[in-house]
């Protein structure tokens, strides 16, 4: 399962009800892993009431170097720092090394914890795995903005579940040995052979692809292909586009459905727009169950 937490949502300059982009994702396996998508001004604070301990974070994934996708990693560290942090903490993003070695030189602090600065490939149109666990795998490419940016992927690996019925069939009981099973594909059982595709089925992962700032282009749809979820740039309404750097929502929304993609939210909106429901109806001409974020906002995602 999946749960994301919208702490901000806002394009460029805060409002009183929208802050910097920020997009927190837990995921619950058999333990639950917290990841940080951008964290602009006041990330933090969001995350108290969002009920999210910042200290929970061990990756962060800076879509790219504007002010107000990164400048909340400056507090944040040193909090973590405060609050007597031991764990290391990664920071993945397009020219990361150069980037956080100027934030952890920032003012006389020393840190108690290792922070591991990842750079992430931001020309071209490969799509590039840049984690890896045996849960999940992440991935990264590049997007079209006026700064070196790129569009991140969390996808869940495919796992094998076991029908319980068919093991009472053979007579088979329940054990340890399952594992072994589902890792390996057969095992020997009681004198005989039991294949993992005669007892199971293949339970396809979670896909959520997060586009950072991004004006419309092919990239998009090669990561966000049959996603459940794209979070994408919807800064502005069709006729009020003034930038090449990021996408109106009807160009979101057909990129989406280009993509065959389940789901998708609207995020780092205008702050001229006080009412998400104009771009709502825009995105729904194209996409009827489009959604605007709002901060605090929750999804949760769970494959049946």
């Amino acid at each position: 399962m999946i749960t994301i937490t919208f702490l901000g949502t806002v394009s460029g300059i805060p409002s009183l009800s929208r802050n910097h982009p920020a997009i927190v994702l837990e995921h619950f396996t058999d333990i639950r892993e917290v990841f940080l998508f951008d964290c602009g001004e006041g990330t933090q604070k969001q995350l108290m009431k969002s009920d999210v301990s910042f200290m929970a974070i061990d990756k962060i994934f800076i879509s790219h170097w504007h002010a107000d996708h990164f400048a909340g990693l400056i507090p944040m560290i040193q909090t973590m720092n405060l609050e007597k942090r031991q764990k290391p903490l990664t920071i993945f993003a397009p020219e990361a090394e150069r980037f956080v070695s100027n934030i952890l030189d920032m003012g006389y602090f020393g840190l108690r914890f290792p922070v591991k600065a990842v750079n992430v490939p931001f020309e071209g149109s490969e799509i590039t795995k840049i984690d890896e666990t045996e849960n999940y795998e992440i991935s990264s490419i590049p997007v079209l903005h006026s700064v070196p940016s790129v569009a991140f992927c969390f996808k869940e690996k495919d796992k094998w579940n076991i029908y319980e019925d068919k093991l009472e069939e053979k007579g088979i009981k329940k054990g340890p040995w399952l594992k072994k099973l589902k890792k390996e594909g057969k095992v020997v059982w009681d004198d005989q052979e039991i294949k993992i595709e005669n007892v199971g089925y293949v339970k396809e992962g979670l896909k959520v692809v997060y586009s950072g700032d991004t004006a419309p282009c092919d990239n998009i749809i090669k990561i966000s292909r049959d996603a459940d979820l794209l979070i994408h740039d919807g800064t502005f309404l069709e006729e009020d586009v003034g930038s090449k750097a990021h996408a109106d929502v009807k160009e979101a929304a057909k990129l989406a459905k280009k993509a065959g993609v389940k789901k998708l939210v609207l995020t780092h909106i205008s702050r001229r727009y006080t009412n998400p429901k104009e771009l709502e109806d825009q995105a729904r001409e194209i996409l009827p169950d489009a959604v605007v974020a709002r901060d605090m906002m929750k999804i949760r995602l769970k494959k049946e």
